[in-house]
């Protein structure tokens, strides 16, 4: 005869078994919604983007950043040694022709301005003590030249008288001789006190330029020194704003020391940098798409820069639109350097399913269909806007765009629209 169990003993296996069968049940719940992801073959038609192929450019561009500045940015620095007494005018202030904007302490340079009036001061009474001297030196040389002129003259009467004395008898052959002699060493002495005053001249005149030379450089010190005082009067010389200025009231700034920065807003131009890898493709006179917030402007490279640092090469982009009312300076922008370009191809605008790769899958959609089918097609150019469909599509049909690599596996996907649910 069978033993009845006990009541604890009958609700523990009760238990159990519903814990299986709970269990069971939710495994099996489990794997079959993991199965029905898997074989989803339907995709919202809100969660997708399509685009008609089309006949049109197709620009290929490579990806760099750029930076808008300022197309004229003046560098104004100090012309003297001074220290900076005021500052008149802050940074992002707009200035017009004429207005201060430094004050600069200029007392060194004017003191050493008086000592250079001074000197050429000095140079100049030099200059005509020396040209008395030389005129003096002149003079005298001058005057005994013309007494041992009359001399000679002297001399030669003297020999005369004596020659005509001998033939008489009055004198003797030595006297003759005598008088010779005396009429050629003044002679000699003529030409000696010539060659004096001739060498007199000539080095006298060249004392007077030296000195004379040497004034004009002290003036030209003095006009020098004179202008850069007048520089020192720190103005803008043109409209524009000031982008940057020295602020540090009673420190010294050297002779050629920054002090402020003067930017014409006027107009822009872009300084783009990209990887070294497109090195050998970034090139002057390549065309360039500049995107400014959703503005897209043209422009050309006109300078690209020799040296690469830290794997990056830097480029200077010419606008052809430098003045349009979206740029801004420091304003960080997408540059795209156009590098090759088809006149008409077949293109759709670029998305997420485009993934770089020459050829790959693609999700057509018949017009009037809700069904979208795989095709492979083979990729050409392409750029932030479009890309070129070499094969594979003609124009007039509907690609998603929307990245549905999760089905890459299907041949057909249903796009749902939401009266379906």
């Amino acid at each position: 005869m069978d033993k009845e169990l006990a009541p604890e003993l009958a609700n523990r296996s009760r238990n159990k078994t519903l814990l299986i069968g709970a269990t069971v049940v939710i495994a099996l719940v489990a794997m079959l919604t993991w199965a029905r992801n898997a074989l989803k073959t339907s995709v919202e038609a809100a969660r997708i983007r399509t685009s008609i192929a089309e006949i049109g450019p197709v620009e290929n561009s490579l990806n760099a950043t750029g930076e808008v500045i300022p197309a004229f940015e003046q560098i104004i620095t100090s012309p003297i040694r001074a220290s900076i007494r005021r500052v008149l005018l802050t940074p992002g202030t707009s200035v017009k022709p004429g207005q201060p904007i430094l004050d600069l302490d200029k007392s060194l340079s004017e003191i050493e301005l008086e000592k250079l009036d001074d000197q050429l001061a000095l140079k100049r009474n030099g200059i005509d003590q020396l040209r008395m001297k030389l005129n003096k030196s002149l003079y005298d040389a001058e005057v005994n030249d013309q007494i041992k002129l009359l001399n000679i003259n002297k001399l030669k009467a003297d020999l005369e008288g004596t020659r005509r004395l001998q033939k008489v008898g009055g004198s003797t052959g030595e006297d003759v001789t005598r008088a010779e002699n005396a009429l050629r060493v003044a002679e000699l002495e003529k030409k000696q006190l010539e060659n004096d005053l001739s060498y007199n001249r000539q080095s006298m005149g060249a004392s007077l330029r030296e000195t004379t030379l040497q004034a004009q450089i002290e003036e030209k010190n003095q006009k020098e020194l004179q202008h850069k005082l007048k520089q020192a009067d720190i103005v803008a010389d043109r409209p524009g704003v000031l982008t940057w200025v020295n602020e540090n009231i009673g420190s010294s700034v050297n002779e050629g020391e920054m002090l402020a920065k003067l930017a014409d807003l006027a107009s822009f131009r872009v300084e783009g940098s990209c990887s070294d890898v497109y090195a050998e493709q970034v090139k002057v006179g390549l065309p360039v798409i500049v995107k400014v917030n959703e503005t897209n402007l043209r422009g050309t490279i006109t300078q690209v820069k020799p040296a690469v640092k830290n794997g990056i090469v830097q480029f200077v982009i010419q606008l052809e639109n430098n003045h349009h009312t979206s740029l801004r300076p420091n304003m960080k922008a997408d540059v795209f350097v156009v590098t090759d370009r088809t006149a008409k191809a077949v293109r759709v605008a670029n998305g997420p399913t485009f993934k770089g790769k020459r050829t790959q899958y693609v999700y057509v959609l018949p017009k009037g269909s809700n069904v979208a089918h795989r095709r492979e097609v083979s990729i050409g150019l392409s750029n932030f806007d479009f890309v070129e469909i070499r094969q594979g599509i003609q124009p007039g049909e509907q690609v998603i765009l929307t990245d549905l690599s999760e089905y890459e596996n299907l041949e057909e996907i249903t796009i749902e629209s939401k009266t379906n649910h």
